[in-house]
């Protein structure tokens, strides 16, 4: 099992950033691949970005290449998210995710957290 809990949502305006949090505990291998997914309001989830916990090696969706940087502190158990540039098309609800298999791929993550809401006024 593991638990992830995420933060550092917030309401920020177009062209501001923030960085998300998501806190890992459990079993916490560091062969697991981890990513932050996100959902607008009446939209699908959407992939955002994956990172292996072992070795660092990063991918970002193309939406938000440039903007948006993954990244872990393997000390803390902890991923996160830095959101430069915000869009109000960044508006969503921003899930972290566990594939335990280490796969790198954009589905099939087995573990999520609750999610944290982030909103960009324009």
């Amino acid at each position: 099992q593991v638990q992830l809990v995420e933060s550092g949502g917030a309401l920020v305006q177009a062209g501001g950033s923030l960085r998300l949090s998501c806190a890992a505990s459990g079993r916490t291998f560091s062969t697991y691949t981890w990513a932050w997914f996100r959902q607008a309001p009446g939209k699908e989830r959407e992939f955002v970005a994956r990172i292996k916990w072992r070795g660092d090696t990063t991918f970002h969706a193309d939406s938000v290449k440039g903007r948006f940087t993954i990244s872990r502190d393997t000390a803390k158990n902890t991923l996160y998210l830095q959101m430069n540039s915000l869009k109000p098309e960044d508006t969503a609800d921003y899930y972290c995710a566990v594939d335990v298999h280490g796969g790198w791929r954009t589905e099939g993550y087995d573990y999520w957290g609750q999610g944290t809401q982030v909103t960009v006024s324009s």
